[in-house]
């Protein structure tokens, strides 16, 4: 596999906490981290911290707020290779690839110990990590 074809190539981008209250979550989180987010829609708040994102979101069919309730999401070029690629070393498809707006399209496998691993092509990252 080529380097710009590695699915963590690009490495970690996005951190997303489950919320039961994503109003209350933005006002908490804007005050712990002394800014305001940079993407605020009822269905995802997104703060840009250090080049990295914090995302909260309120659907809580998937997860739960709480340990074990974050995904980490690793940046990768191409969404498809990614996911491609972690099922061929024997990772479970947990979520398809999925557009969620603005050009960023997000999945989710799980590895062989059950451990979930977001996948995440967003154009608005460069490669450096920063916004």
């Amino acid at each position: 596999m080529t380097q710009e074809l590695a699915p963590t190539s690009l490495g970690l981008g996005t951190v997303i906490y489950k919320v039961p209250d994503i109003v209350h979550a933005k006002a908490w989180y804007a005050q712990a981290f002394a800014q305001q987010p940079y993407f605020d829609q009822p269905f995802y708040v997104g703060f840009s911290i250090g080049g990295f994102e914090l995302g909260l979101h309120p659907d809580l069919s998937e997860g739960q707020p709480g340990p074990g309730g974050s995904v980490a999401y690793w940046r990768v070029l191409s969404i498809e290779a990614a996911v491609e690629h972690f099922v061929l070393v024997g990772a479970t498809l947990v979520t398809a690839p999925t557009d969620v707006g603005d050009g960023i399209r997000m999945a989710r496998v799980a590895d062989p110990f059950g451990n979930v691993i977001g996948l995440i092509e967003n154009p608005h990252f460069t490669t450096e990590g920063s916004r």
